[in-house]
């Protein structure tokens, strides 16, 4: 069960890696077509507008943190299809 825990937690955080970073690409390229300019690289300098260093907050927080969870939701499936039950810390979680 052991050596299955850290395989889950391998699995899953290298799922969530790899979401993590297309999901910023993706937001990337939406933003450069939506408004025909760069993301704002770092939304706390004060030359960018407070519109716009909010819209991108939310928008790739949102984008984030959708793509870790559907990615953390796949790694748990195929963790469960692979040897017949969830990892330990989702058997525990009431639905």
């Amino acid at each position: 069960m052991a050596s299955g825990s850290k395989l889950y937690t391998v699995m899953g955080l290298l799922a969530t890696l790899g979401a993590t970073v297309a999901a910023r690409k993706a937001m990337t390229a939406t933003w450069k077509l939506s408004t025909g300019k760069q993301p704002p690289s770092n939304p706390e300098h004060p030359d960018v507008s407070m519109g716009e260093a909010v819209a991108w907050a939310v928008a790739s927080g949102v984008a984030v943190g959708l793509a870790r969870m559907l990615a953390g939701r796949k790694a748990a499936d195929y963790y469960r299809r692979s040897t017949g039950h969830l990892p330990a810390n989702l058997e525990d979680v009431s639905v």
